[in-house]
């Protein structure tokens, strides 16, 4: 008998390499993501879900307004839509003290210009007219109806992610309840324990919201659906029946608790590196020689610490220059006077990676969601500078969970906010008790990252999983809040009291007249 070893170990080779990659090939679905928004925190989410997915073999294609840093799938990249969300916000801190009214009609705004760039971009329409097919459809949910198009002309079911967690913009979708009594606005500072005028005062905001939605900018929306599907007959309406699943940035150790349908999934700190990555040598040396610990200083991606007026820049400085501590600070200008030698400037750092340098005792954040998560993650307490949307419900929970501090942009001054910094380093138990919310969230069956991809891959091979709809997505706003009923069961009420009433009266108009009648007759 003749062993030919060398086509043995040829042969077992090739038996591993079909072993390890054919359940890939069987099991590969074709995936489009749409990430519309020009703002890193959004895209930073959606990439990390996007190269998970391509990772476990997936064709995945994605549109948004970023350079894709991995050759594993398809980027559309919509330069366009960077330069207008520029157009329209040159500094983020001038959103700071904007109204209620005002805050939603900016990111209404900003919403509509998205979406249409979006749909004006050539790669885009050509993406359109190629009547491609996709098993599934990932789209950021962030003000960008008319886009629910893409599932309709492509057969596609939608899964939809909420960065800012669950929102009336995606727990609508899905039919989840979301009652005023206890789930705070996102852009509100309430927690889910209020008082008679919080509660009065986030139910006017909510509904304030939902009237601003459907009534005037809905409407936006629907026209360019029409505009730029002119085949689909469906409203927008119609088309939300197609979301199949909601990712929700989010994760009750994290926020409140609150229901969820089963087609509502939270994947908060998906985006977290569980490898650690080695820091750039300045930087790694800066804070391994910070014997008396280190403080890190972001105000994340869209706002710039070197925009600050020149009364908070000075407050902030003095206050840094009269710390033990090393200070890295997120600022995009190399030229910065007055910087005392314990602060270390740069306009980049990887966050994720300095966060978890055990030197590293506090973050200065501006409250961001992925933000503020990454601090969990990692275990340090931390101050919020909040200047706009979600960032004050997210300090808002920090401090009512004990682990966080607030600092008010407008009222910041050297002695408030050397006081909350002196404040977190010196009671130790903002670090305790953000470390039992570590603990919390690190205490999960299954990495974020890995629910996320388990469940795209769930909503492809069920077809869209029909079988977790909940009925409310078959409801208008009307239905859903049983409006028809109430005016049918109140309207019914005054129908039967008035019918009542002139029953009454001719009842009693009769017997008047009777008993008039048997006057005269006595009388005659």
């Amino acid at each position: 008998m003749n062993f030919n070893f060398k086509h043995s170990w040829l042969s077992f080779v090739l038996i591993c390499f079909i072993t390890v990659t054919l359940p890939k090939i069987i099991n590969g679905y074709k995936i489009l993501g749409v990430f519309p928004i020009a703002s890193k925190s959004h895209f930073i989410f959606g990439e990390a879900l996007m190269k998970g997915l391509a990772e476990k073999g997936h064709e995945v294609t994605v549109i948004s307004p970023y350079p894709m840093s991995d050759k594993k799938y398809k980027g559309i990249e919509v330069k366009a839509l960077v330069t207008t969300m520029n157009g329209l916000v040159q500094d983020f801190l001038e959103l700071k003290d904007l109204s209620y009214f005002q805050t939603f009609s900016q990111i209404y705004e900003m919403g509509i210009l998205a979406t249409n760039v979006t749909l004006n971009e050539p790669m885009v329409q050509t993406l359109i007219k190629s009547k491609a097919q996709f098993d599934v459809i990932i789209m950021d949910l962030f003000l960008d109806e008319a886009l629910y198009g893409f599932t309709e002309i492509f057969n596609a079911s939608m899964i939809a992610t909420g960065l800012f967690g669950a929102t009336s913009w995606n727990t609508d979708l899905v039919g989840t309840p979301s009652p005023p009594s206890y789930v705070p606005h996102p852009f509100s500072e309430l927690t889910d324990r209020m008082s008679l005028f919080e509660r009065i005062e986030n139910l006017a905001i909510s509904t304030f919201e939902k009237l601003f939605f459907y009534c005037s900018y809905l409407p936006r929306q629907e026209k360019l659906l029409s505009k730029n599907f002119p085949t689909i007959t469906k409203s927008i309406h119609e088309l939300r029946k197609n979301t199949a699943l909601v990712l929700l940035n989010q994760h009750v150790s994290l926020s409140f608790p609150r229901p969820y349908l089963p087609n509502m999934i939270e994947v908060g700190g998906l985006h977290i590196n569980r490898k650690r990555s080695v820091l750039p040598d300045n930087m790694q040396k800066f804070l391994d020689e910070a014997k008396d610990g280190a403080i890190y200083f972001s105000m994340g991606s869209n706002l710039k610490s070197k925009n600050l007026p020149v009364d908070k820049r000075e407050a902030i400085l003095k206050t840094f220059k009269s710390l033990k501590q090393r200070v890295l600070w997120k600022f995009e200008d190399t030229n910065l006077p007055e910087k005392s030698d314990n602060v270390f400037i740069n306009d980049w750092f990887p966050q994720d990676d300095v966060l978890a340098h055990p030197n590293v005792k506090i973050f200065i954040t501006h409250g961001g969601l992925l933000s503020t998560t990454e601090s969990i993650y990692h275990g340090k307490p931390f101050i919020g500078i909040p200047i706009f949307g979600d960032q004050f419900l997210n300090m808002a929970r920090a401090e009512a969970n004990g682990f966080g501090i607030m600092v008010e942009y407008n009222t910041l001054t050297e002695k408030s906010f050397k006081s909350a910094i002196l404040e977190m380093l010196n009671n130790p138990k903002y670090t305790r008790l953000m470390r039992e919310v570590s603990a919390r969230f690190h205490d999960q069956p299954v990495e974020p990252l890995k629910s996320a991809i388990y469940w795209v891959e769930y909503v492809a091979r069920h077809k869209g999983a029909p079988h977790l709809h909940c009925a409310a997505q078959e409801l208008n706003f009307i239905q859903y809040h049983n409006i028809d009923v109430f005016v049918l069961i109140i309207g019914g009420a005054i129908l039967m009291v008035v019918l009542i009433k002139i029953l009454a009266v001719q009842i009693i108009s009769k017997l008047i007249r009777r008993s008039k009648g048997k006057q005269k007759s006595k009388i005659n």
